[in-house]
């Protein structure tokens, strides 16, 4: 029962992270159109990391 709402904890915090990453990119390419090479590669490392951590995570919650 527990593990279904760390579960679900770990979903929605990765959803809210991804959020703010894509959000926070596409503020910085609307600033910076010239960066945004720099930005997208950034947020893509920073997206896969954040997605692995929640994978870990769940992995670890479901024990």
């Amino acid at each position: 029962m527990y593990n279904l709402i760390g579960a679900g904890l770990i979903v929605i915090g990765g959803g809210i992270g991804l959020g703010q990453i894509g959000g926070k990119a596409m503020e910085g390419i609307a600033r910076q159109p010239e960066a945004t090479s720099k930005i997208q590669t950034a947020m893509i490392i920073i997206a896969a990391l954040l997605e692995g951590l929640a994978f870990g995570a769940l992995i670890l919650g479901k024990g």
